[in-house]
């Protein structure tokens, strides 16, 4: 067989078929078995002489990472070989397209922009839930399957908390694609997940510009990353709007502090631009003068970044808070008491944001013959009980977004609200004791308790 397995031979029952790609640290061939209900690939490392050591790491690192994950945003683990004797890893085949297409018809409308940008952060946040860390986040290592799921592929330079990190153990040097690594990276820090939220910044500049933001450097001039500021997408693309760029130069922040605290919170925002906060950087038109730059320089001689928790509990700090207001009916008291729980959680130490939703019966667009019974104004009425409700709460520039779905459904509509933007924790008011049947039939607050993916808190006054 050789160095290499050829179409044909068999490896531990494993048949091997055509080569689909070869790169400089292997070959992949797809295979087939007779108990695989799925199309599966076969990953074999190049080891022979003269091949960098880095291939043996991140054959290893890839094989324990992607072993530990689960969920649709990364292939299925099937099987791997003994790096002793013949090593190999065997896993889904993922059917869709690598997000290098998108890349390479950029500039995108801003829409298409903002879809994919929302199922990559989705499947880091998922990634990150599970302790791992990607770490190579680029187009290439991006695939969408054609429900637009994303699914991150390519995980040898990943960092999983429940294992040694062998790359940073033995590389005391920047190991990545230069023009997607993040400052901390550069330094070689390799345990936040902000590091993935940063490289998502720089693939959802590439598709919205068509550009890098900070081109192709070379390892020398990678430190520029710790305080280089990139040239404004909508300075090189109008249609741009400010809340894209807002969201987009967020996650570029040199100072990880700065970005947003979860990919969770990236994809809630590119799905719901409405909501989003636009300040100076989405209306930025040209870069930092040069007593800005100088300032980011003296910042960064002496950036130290500070030891972090597990990639999960950074991704717990930073929760999406979702309330569901009656607006139509809900009495005094139980608004009230709504208020207070959500305050509480609010107070907690983290980066929380708050989903304020109501849901109200589906309205024609034309509405009813007097105005104030337009779908227009009664969606506006809605928001203003919703904005006054959580007035008194206080809340920060961009920390509460205000929702009225509409639906004949209630809790079908605060589940799919739930799934579709990942939130951690449901504020729900519990239903009056007077209501009829009341035990029979059940209410919304117990059908979401029942279904919901996450945390719920029924509140009663």
């Amino acid at each position: 067989m050789g160095d290499l397995p050829e179409p044909g031979d068999t490896i531990d029952g494993f048949l091997i078929g055509e080569q689909i790609h070869a790169g400089g640290m292997g070959v992949i061939h797809r295979v087939t078995r007779p108990d695989l209900t799925f199309p599966a690939v076969m990953k074999i490392p190049r080891l022979g002489p003269g091949e960098p050591a880095t291939s043996v790491v991140s054959f290893e690192v890839e094989q324990n990472v992607l072993s530990a994950l689960t969920g649709s945003h990364v292939p299925r683990f099937v099987a791997a070989g003994d790096l002793t004797v013949c090593p190999y890893l065997v896993m889904e085949e993922v059917k869709g397209r690598p997000l290098s297409e998108w890349a390479r018809r950029a500039p995108l409308p801003p829409a298409e922009v903002a879809s994919l940008g929302s199922a990559l952060a989705a499947a880091l946040d998922d990634l990150h839930r599970q302790e791992a860390i990607h770490l190579d986040v680029k187009p290439s290592n991006v695939m969408v399957r054609d429900d637009g799921t994303a699914v991150l592929i390519d995980l040898g330079l990943a960092h999983h908390a429940h294992f040694p990190d062998l790359l940073a153990e033995e590389f005391h040097r920047p190991i990545g694609s230069a023009p997607y690594l993040s400052p901390e990276q550069v330094v070689g820090v390799r345990s936040d997940p902000r590091s993935d939220v940063f490289s998502l910044g720089v693939v959802a500049y590439e598709l919205a510009t068509g550009r890098l933001p900070f081109g192709s450097p070379g390892p020398g001039g990678l430190r520029a990353r710790l305080w280089r500021v990139p040239v404004p997408p909508r300075a090189l693309a109008a249609a741009i709007p400010e809340w894209l760029q807002e969201v987009i130069l967020r996650c570029l922040e040199p100072d990880a502090a700065r970005r947003p605290a979860s990919a969770a919170q990236v994809a809630f925002d590119l799905s719901h631009p409405q909501h989003v906060e636009v300040g100076e950087r989405g209306r930025r038109l040209r870069r930092a003068g040069p007593l800005q730059l100088l300032g980011c320089w003296l910042k960064a001689a002496g950036y130290a970044p500070a030891p972090l928790a597990l990639p999960s509990s950074q991704a717990a700090s930073a929760p999406i808070l979702l309330v569901a207001v009656a607006t139509q009916h809900g009495d005094d008291a139980t608004l009230a008491a709504l208020r207070e729980a959500v305050r509480r959680l609010l107070a907690a130490p983290g980066s929380r944001r708050l989903a304020c939703a109501t849901v109200i019966r589906p309205v024609p667009e034309l509405g009813g013959s007097r105005e104030d019974e337009t779908a227009a104004r009664q969606r506006i009425r809605h928001l203003a009980v919703l904005r006054a409700w959580a007035e008194p709460l206080g809340l920060g520039p961009g920390q509460a977004s205000f929702h009225v779905l509409e639906s004949t459904g209630p809790a079908e509509a605060l589940l799919a609200f739930a799934r579709q933007n990942r939130v951690d924790h449901v504020v729900i008011g519990a239903p009056a004791r007077d209501i009829p049947l009341r035990g029979l039939l059940g209410t919304v607050a117990t059908q979401v308790a029942l279904e919901a993916p996450c945390t719920v808190t029924i509140v009663r006054a």
